[in-house]
């Protein structure tokens, strides 16, 4: 058989018989070719999307929920409807002692968000009015800050000690300095308080502070802005075997009972969870790859089957030849294994030309989006493993619909294909 297939003859027989039905052949390759195309586009673009949106994520921990207090919708124990709840370090403690599934708990103020009034910043000449953040040094490892070379970010003894250092935002670093000037350990008015700068930082596609916001160590900012206790929000990151809605849903129970607030209300407490949100979106995507998966091979395999159905034809229009060939000696074997090759070869070169326009197509995709943050689609590349499979694949299809003709083929018998007109 391996004899067979490499003898020059063979080969000879197979290019006659294509170049008889070139229309022909040449339609039903470019079936099996969209099919390929189609497969390896579709992945390629699911991929994209999906390195889109864990590059978003990169620098944030998705098992994090964010927690602010509103306003209560029910009665309870005495207490109108309507109560204001506010966030207090003391709740921060408490979660923290009493939810064995927090890694991370951060509370954060700021001020220059919903409703309250920008901070000032001023260097030299020079003012503006920007949104301050008061911070622990545990926010950068829940969503993480990107420092250019030679600054930093808050530490612990900024917080120890209340020191008077900010970390700033690219953007207040372009409109306040010069182009080559450093920033690093000079001073700059804040709220009328003069405040070290220690650091510029990079705006990231997750952070909501933007790259025009100031960043001030918690209880430097608790001091200045006169806060005590009270916090605007809280960040918290379950650990990575627990589940964050799980830990949502126990967090909010306990402080129900800490603010006397009716177990069923709510509306008491706001919460934002990125672990569901992440979850939904990972959902979609392995929708989309299914989906993908499902068109290509339903395509794939309308392709083959009209490879089945031409050689069919071939095989009905070649009755007198193959009667020919039989009667001259040629074996049942040779004659199945000519029909068989026939079939790979057409599936195998059509897959892999679908397979270049694909790749092509895909390279060019990404050429021209480069790093266009307002297209959701980043390198958008096929798998090598899912590109060699679905070579493979279309080879076995190419192979399995080859035996219906070949078959057909091998029935014939001499006598009767000598009389065929």
């Amino acid at each position: 058989m391996m004899k067979f297939i490499f003898e020059r003859d063979t080969w000879q027989e197979i290019y006659g018989a294509i170049r008889k039905n070139k229309i022909r052949t040449i339609i039903t390759v470019i079936g099996v070719t969209w099919g390929v195309f189609l497969f390896v586009f579709l992945l390629g673009m699911a991929k994209g999307l999906d390195n889109s949106f864990r590059s978003q994520f990169n620098d944030f921990a998705t098992n994090t929920m964010f927690l602010w207090g509103q306003q209560t919708s029910m009665p309870n124990e005495g207490f109108k409807r309507g109560r204001r709840m506010q966030l207090t370090l003391d709740d921060v403690e408490a979660l923290k002692s009493k939810v064995t599934a927090i890694e991370y708990i951060t509370p954060r103020n700021v001020t220059g968000q919903w409703g309250t009034p920008p901070g000032q910043f001023v260097k030299g000449s020079k003012s503006g009015a920007f949104k301050i953040f008061g911070d622990y040094p545990t926010i950068d490892k829940v969503s993480k800050k990107k420092i250019f070379d030679g600054g930093r970010f808050i530490n612990e003894e900024d917080i120890k000690y209340e020191r008077k250092v900010c970390v700033i935002g690219e953007d207040i670093y372009k409109q306040f300095y010069e182009k080559d000037e450093d920033p690093i350990g000079g001073y700059v008015k804040v709220n009328g308080i003069y405040f070290k700068v220690i650091g510029v930082y990079k705006p990231t596609q997750t952070g909501f502070e933007g790259n025009d916001s100031i960043f001030l160590p918690f209880t430097t900012f608790q001091k200045i802005f006169n806060q005590g206790k009270d916090i605007s929000w809280m960040v918290i990151t379950a650990k990575a075997d627990r589940n964050i809605v799980d830990t949502e849903k126990t967090i909010k129970t306990l402080l129900k009972r800490m603010h006397n607030v009716h177990a069923e209300d709510t509306q008491a407490f706001g919460s934002f969870n990125l672990g569901e949100e992440v979850a939904k979106v990972n959902g979609f995507l392995s929708g989309m790859r299914l989906i993908t998966y499902i068109v290509g091979i339903a395509t794939l395999i309308a392709g083959v089957i009209a490879i089945g159905n031409v050689l069919l034809i071939t095989v009905k229009e070649r009755t007198r030849e193959i009667g020919v060939r039989r009667a001259l000696g040629a074996t049942p074997a040779e004659v199945r294994g000519q029909i068989m090759l026939e079939s790979i070869m057409l599936t195998f070169v059509a897959g892999l030309l679908g397979f270049i326009f694909g790749t092509l197509l895909l390279w060019g995709i990404n050429t021209a989006i480069g790093n266009n943050d307002d297209i959701p689609i980043l390198n958008p590349t096929v798998d090598f493993f899912a590109a060699t499979g679905a070579l493979l694949a279309i080879v076995l299809l190419g192979t399995l619909i080859g035996l219906i003709p070949a078959q057909k083929a091998v029935s014939i018998k001499p006598i009767e294909a000598l009389r065929e007109e």
